[in-house]
């Protein structure tokens, strides 16, 4: 299997666009997003995960999307497309279509509501890379999924052929530090929070799969590029300015708030799927503030 795949830097967790009128995908918007995205400095884009309201995509839809994210970026980035599933057997097809459509590889989500054993966390992710050649980063949110892959059980998942890192969103320091001390040579760890994404890296996590990159894809990746080089007093400067706006992408379910901003920067339309709705519009007052007083009004970051 083919684990032989790093990541260092910004990874944006991509809204999918939808329309109004029908909710049906918008791939105009969806292609000016990643072309927007790529054009403002991130490393690598990520389709079809939390943000990318995958819950709510169809079959179709979810094969869609990827196919038009890979098309689009045409090889400028690395497309770490979501293909994971509560289903082992779903996961694995996700995944086949992944690697079908050229994916540099694919982000797989703990299997949710079933809550696994940690021996099921690891079943599920042995079935998948003996099913697929393609790299498989872990994915780790117990606020979403309901149950948590503790730090044992990556390092022992790390070890299958085939899984290339983690992105690590349970919130839990000490347990990333555990990944961190005891990692394998060349297992990418990656931030899911973005608030935390300092923090991580200057532990010595690698990058940052990130929400608040499609906003301002290009200070956030300036930020994540200096803690890379070390200069964390730069870059903190830089994290306190963009901090109300990552903890405002967060007011509400994500991703309610980040759609809601893009569609005030004129980007998108604000169109959900059910059960998502739109922001109130209290908070919907504080993201734009939020977006005038970082410059953000007409995407120019």
């Amino acid at each position: 299997m083919s684990s032989q795949f790093s990541f260092k830097g910004v990874a944006t967790a991509l809204v999918t666009p939808m329309q109004i009128a029908d909710g049906a995908v918008d791939e105009r918007a969806l292609r000016v997003l990643v072309d927007f995205q790529i054009s403002n400095g991130v490393n690598g884009l990520v389709p079809c995960g939390t943000t990318g309201e995958s819950a709510t995509l169809n079959h179709a839809e979810h094969h869609h999307v990827m196919d038009v994210v890979v098309e689009q970026a045409a090889g400028r980035v690395p497309v770490i497309v979501g293909a994971g599933s509560n289903s082992t057997q779903e996961a694995v097809s996700l995944t086949q279509h992944a690697r079908a459509i050229g994916a540099n590889a694919v982000l797989s989500i703990a299997p949710y509501y079933n809550k696994p054993t940690q021996e099921g966390f690891y079943q599920h992710y042995r079935a998948i890379v003996e099913a697929v050649d393609i790299p498989i980063f872990v994915y780790n949110v117990p606020g979403r999924t309901g149950s948590n892959i503790n730090a044992e059980t990556t390092l022992r998942i790390a070890e299958l052929p085939g899984i290339a890192g983690i992105k690590e969103a349970s919130g839990n320091i000490g347990q990333v530090m555990e990944i961190l001390r005891h990692r394998r040579t060349n297992f990418t760890v990656l931030s899911g929070d973005d608030a935390l994404a300092l923090p991580l890296l200057a532990l010595g996590a690698d990058g940052v799969i990130s929400v608040v990159a499609n906003e301002t894809p290009r200070l956030f990746s300036s930020m994540v590029r200096l803690c890379l080089e070390g200069n964390f007093s730069e870059a903190r400067v830089i994290h306190e300015e963009l901090l109300q706006l990552m903890n405002l992408n967060f007011i509400e379910s994500n991703p309610i708030p980040v759609k809601g901003a893009l569609a005030i920067m004129g980007m998108i339309e604000e169109a959900y799927r059910l059960p998502l709705t739109p922001m109130s519009s209290e908070h919907r007052f504080a993201v734009r503030r939020a977006l005038e007083e970082l410059h953000l009004m007409e995407a120019q970051r």
